[in-house]
């Protein structure tokens, strides 16, 4: 087998199991292990009862996007398609995105283009993604990127767990953008890929002023973490530009001071080669409607 499916999951029992049963039409055969976040709503046991092939780790609390490094302890392919209780891949998405990281070693990522339902139309991000200024090498099979989404990737296993995962420190919103620095720090590749179609059908149970909260605050923290100290003041003084001026943004400027003492203590700027792939990053992100802080 060459990958296993990942999903972390809380509190979304009904569209889970419309993704787990989606699972079991994967082209070729693959491990599915779920992580479930402390759910209330019986998730765990309604996946038990259900999908008995499914590898189920229970966890006593809540942990964000951390739940896919738990995830990833028990996967022994070597590579990891993460998926959401939100999101499916199409039958064949995962044998073609593991065929280009068989081809390409040094491809940590390959992220899938994003169709949201109903209706299938490419989601707002999709196009920043096929048209990525960041620089990449002659062979990678698709656009270089200087960050993913999760939910749309897959992952080279022993590069996710060389990089050390997602950081506990972010928890959720933006994490994979830190997790991604670490990644090219270490000479991986990141890519966009046209023919690894994912499908997101946004659940109506979120909480968007957390996760907007949560953004604002770790796109501070893995800016001033790895960019150099000029970088991290023009991203710095761009993104307080463009915030909405509310008890939202106020919550996560003081979550980020906050964090300032642990911050100064792990940066760890980047080399010059991963960040002049984020430097060429920040114009388009700017513009970006895609990633506009709102809720």
């Amino acid at each position: 087998m060459r990958f296993t499916v990942v999903v972390i999951t809380r509190n979304r029992r009904r569209s889970l199991l419309a993704v787990l049963a989606r699972t079991r039409r994967i082209a070729e055969p693959a491990p599915v292990i779920v992580v479930d976040n402390a759910s209330r709503d019986g998730t765990a046991d309604a996946v038990a009862r259900e999908f008995p092939e499914v590898a189920l780790v229970r966890s006593p609390r809540n942990l964000g996007a951390v739940a896919r490094n738990l995830a990833v302890d028990h996967v022994r392919t070597p590579y990891t398609a993460f998926w959401d209780d939100d999101t499916w891949w199409d039958p064949d998405a995962p044998s073609r995105a593991a065929a280009l990281l068989d081809a390409h070693p040094r491809l940590a990522v390959v992220t899938g283009r994003i169709l949201v339902e109903p209706g299938g139309r490419e989601d707002p991000i999709v196009p920043e993604l096929r048209h990525s200024p960041v620089p990449g090498p002659a062979w990678l099979p698709g656009p270089a990127l200087g960050s993913f989404l999760a939910g749309a990737s897959m992952v080279r296993t022993d590069a996710f767990r060389e990089a050390g995962g997602f950081s506990p420190r972010l928890w959720l919103g933006g994490e994979e953008e830190l997790l991604s620095a670490d990644l090219m720090a270490s000479g991986w590749q990141l890519c966009f890929a046209e023919d690894v179609v994912v499908h997101h059908a946004p659940s109506r149970i979120r909480e968007p002023h957390l996760r907007r909260r949560h953004g604002i605050r770790n796109t501070l923290w893995s800016t001033w973490l790895r960019r150099p100290l000029p970088a991290a003041v023009r991203r710095t003084a761009g993104l307080l530009r463009t915030l909405p001026r509310d008890r939202v943004t106020a919550g996560a400027l003081a979550e980020a001071a906050a964090g300032l003492a642990w911050v100064a203590r792990e940066r760890r700027p980047l080399p010059p080669h991963a960040e002049d792939r984020l430097r060429r990053l920040d114009a388009s992100q700017r513009r970006s409607r895609a990633r506009r802080y709102v809720s």
